[in-house]
């Protein structure tokens, strides 16, 4: 959702000039970007995302201004699985082939791919979307290019009327994943190649404390594109002017938790307790231990944490019971982490390892691919 929401930036900036946004839809072996990248190009040449690690960016802005020229949609596929790539004076080294389509946008277009991000980041709701990018020679009906939208608030629009039932139904089978590269064969015989993706809300964390050490933390989630809210008890820390960047900051005291929306706190939600202090860190672990949340992470040495849940558990919090099996105590991965900015690093580091469901390892010690296979019998 970050990128999507620098992308929108652009849009908006760029008024009536022509666009083009360039998707990766497909890689085979090793690439440094998935299926989803994004890239925008203006008709100044301005642009924003990457598709690469910096060696593919500048032939697509080239062949995106083509097709801002031809409103044609293209798929480029470049493969550096050859020694011979640099004679290209692109110096791939990724090992891998990767398949990028550009396409016109509007900014304007009311149902377009543009208003459909633009729905998403500012819902903060989940949709889907099916993308063409390749199809039989001999079709001379079917459009590349995006296809089929579920808006979140569950309808469909398609520009490409003749596929629509059969990728509403790719659709469906697929669920909800973060993306799929499938090919669909039509009742007439035709067969698409076709990315299918999820288009997920920013993850929200909350903040239980903010504390001095907390700002570190709260701006690095926010760089990473999630949805900050800073809670705390204490008027003086919780201004904008100490967390500038955050969705919300918000003075409450931890016993005044239920007493907001369901809604405000989803049960895919993140939190952190850092208040440093015991009574409130013990009330804030009263009010989140029976929410559930994927993650639920606290400062300081599993023996205070325990003596923490001992009490909460004699008080009768039966989520306090093994409370350990639901907590990240001490939140963070061990990189050796001393300073505010370095703690930060640690914490975020050990909940994208969960949202990704990782472990935090070593690269060099994963047996097999970084990445997970997408789908090598398309390409």
């Amino acid at each position: 959702m970050k990128e999507i929401e620098s992308i929108l930036a652009l849009a908006s900036k760029a008024g009536v000039q022509p666009l083009a946004m360039a998707t990766v839809v497909n890689v085979r072996g090793s690439a440094y970007r998935r299926p989803g990248a994004r890239m925008l190009v203006t008709g100044t040449g301005e642009s924003v995302g990457m598709i690469s690690g910096g060696c593919l960016e500048g032939d697509v802005r080239e062949h995106a201004l083509k097709v801002m020229a031809t409103g044609l949609a293209r798929l480029i596929t470049y493969d550096s699985t050859s020694s011979e790539d640099i004679i290209f004076g692109l110096g791939l080294g990724c090992n891998g082939i990767v398949q990028v389509l550009i396409e016109p946008v509007n900014a304007h277009e009311p149902e377009g791919l543009l208003a459909f991000f633009n729905c998403c980041y500012e819902q903060r709701k989940r949709g889907s979307l099916v993308t063409i990018f390749q199809k039989d020679e001999q079709d001379i009906v079917t459009s590349i290019g995006w296809s089929l939208l579920c808006w979140p608030d569950g309808h469909v629009t398609s520009n490409n009327p003749a596929t629509r039932p059969s990728l509403n139904d790719a659709l469906i089978a697929a669920g909800p994943v973060r993306f799929q590269v499938t090919q669909i064969n039509l009742a007439a015989g035709a067969t698409l190649s076709c990315l299918i993706e999820t288009i997920s809300p920013p993850t929200q964390l909350f903040v239980c404390g903010a504390g001095d050490d907390a700002m570190p933390l709260a701006k690095l989630a926010t760089d990473m594109g999630m949805s900050v809210t800073v809670m705390d008890a204490r008027s003086a820390l919780t201004t904008r002017e100490r967390f500038s960047k955050v969705t919300l900051v918000k003075t409450i005291k931890p016993e005044k938790l239920g007493e907001l929306p369901e809604e405000v706190i989803s049960s895919n939600a993140f939190a952190i307790v850092m208040t440093h202090s015991y009574s409130q860190d013990k009330e804030w672990l009263r009010a989140l231990l029976p929410k559930g949340l994927p993650y639920l992470g606290i400062l300081g040495p599993k023996s205070r944490t325990q003596r923490l849940l001992d009490e909460l558990h004699s008080e009768g919090l039966a989520e306090a019971q093994n409370g350990f099996a639901r907590l990240h105590s001490p939140a963070g991965l061990d990189i050796g982490a001393e300073s505010p900015e370095e703690v930060a690093l640690s914490i975020i580091s050990e909940m994208k390892a969960t949202l990704s469901q990782r472990n935090g390892g070593k690269l060099r010690d994963r047996l097999g691919p970084i990445h997970n296979a997408v789908n090598p019998c398309i390409l």
